[in-house]
C-alpha cells in the first residue's frame, strides 16, 4: 500500500541541489526536495490516481509532494472544501496555477469555484481561479461552455489586467490565450482582447522566463490546429 511517508522518502531521493536552485529562482519556498517533473511522473505512472494519498501529500506542505498531489488527485472524489483548501494553502505559483487547476478543472466544481476564486483579494487564490478557467476551456467541449460568461471574462481581463497583481496578470494573459486557442467561436474576441491589452509585464523571479505574447501565441495555435483541438487532460 502506498503511503505519504513512503512517497516522501522516494521524492527526497529524487531531489537534487540543482533543481532546488532552479525552483528557488522561480519563487519556490524552502520546503522542497527539488524533484524534476519528469522523474515525478514515474511515481504517477505507478499510482495513477489516489484521492487520500493526494490529500496526505498536499498536507505535508512540501512543494514536490504538493505538485505530485495534483497529478494523482482523483477529481471524482475531491470536495469543494478540499479544492478551496488547496487554493488557499498554495505556497507558490507552481501549486496555485498548476496543482490546483489540474484537479479543479476536471472536477464537477471547477467552473463555479474558479468564478469565485478570481474575485478573491488573495493573489494565490485569484490566480488559481484564472488558471482553472484556462484549463477548463481547454478540456471542455465548446457546446458545454457558457460563451456569454467567457465573453464577459475576456472583457474583465481587458479592463483590469494591468491593474491586477503580478501572478493574476500572468494567468489572465494565459486565459486569453487559452480561449483563443481552444474555443473556436471566441477566437476572434480573444485576439481582439490580446491586441487591446498588448504587452503584459510580470515579475518572473530571478529567471529569463518571459510572459507569452497572447496574439502571436493564439495565431500559432490556430496554424497548428486549424480545425481546433481540445486537450484530453489539464494535467502535465
Amino acid at each position: 500500500m502506498e503511503t505519504a511517508s513512503n512517497i516522501m522518502k522516494e521524492l527526497e531521493a529524487m531531489g537534487s541541489e540543482q533543481t532546488r536552485k532552479t525552483f528557488s529562482r522561480h519563487g519556490a519556498p524552502e520546503n522542497m526536495f527539488g524533484v524534476k517533473i519528469g522523474d515525478m511522473k514515474l511515481i504517477v505512472k505507478r499510482i495513477k490516481k489516489d484521492y487520500q494519498l493526494a490529500i496526505d501529500l498536499f498536507n505535508t506542505g512540501n512543494s514536490d509532494a504538493m505538485y505530485l498531489a495534483g497529478l494523482i488527485g482523483d477529481e471524482t472524489k475531491m470536495t469543494k472544501a478540499d479544492l478551496n483548501k488547496w487554493a488557499k494553502k498554495s505556497t507558490w505559483h507552481m501549486i496555485s496555477e498548476y496543482t490546483v487547476p489540474f484537479v479543479a478543472s476536471e472536477s464537477q466544481y471547477g467552473w463555479d469555484l474558479a468564478i469565485e476564486w478570481i474575485n478573491s483579494n488573495r493573489e494565490n487564490v485569484a490566480s488559481a481561479g484564472w488558471a482553472t478557467l484556462s484549463a477548463y476551456v481547454s478540456i471542455t467541449a465548446d457546446e458545454k461552455l457558457d460563451m456569454k460568461v467567457i465573453e464577459k471574462l475576456l472583457d474583465i481581463v481587458r479592463k483590469d489586467i494591468h491593474q491586477s497583481t503580478n501572478r493574476v496578470r500572468y494567468t489572465m494573459n494565459v486565459f486569453v490565450i487559452s480561449v483563443g486557442g481552444y474555443v473556436r467561436a471566441l477566437a476572434s474576441k480573444a485576439k481582439e482582447t490580446a491586441l487591446a491589452i498588448g504587452e503584459v509585464s510580470v515579475t518572473m523571479g530571478n529567471t529569463a522566463c518571459k510572459v507569452p505574447d497572447a496574439l502571436p501565441y493564439i495565431e500559432k495555435m490556430e496554424k497548428t490546429y486549424p480545425e481546433g483541438k481540445k486537450r484530453k487532460t489539464a494535467r502535465c
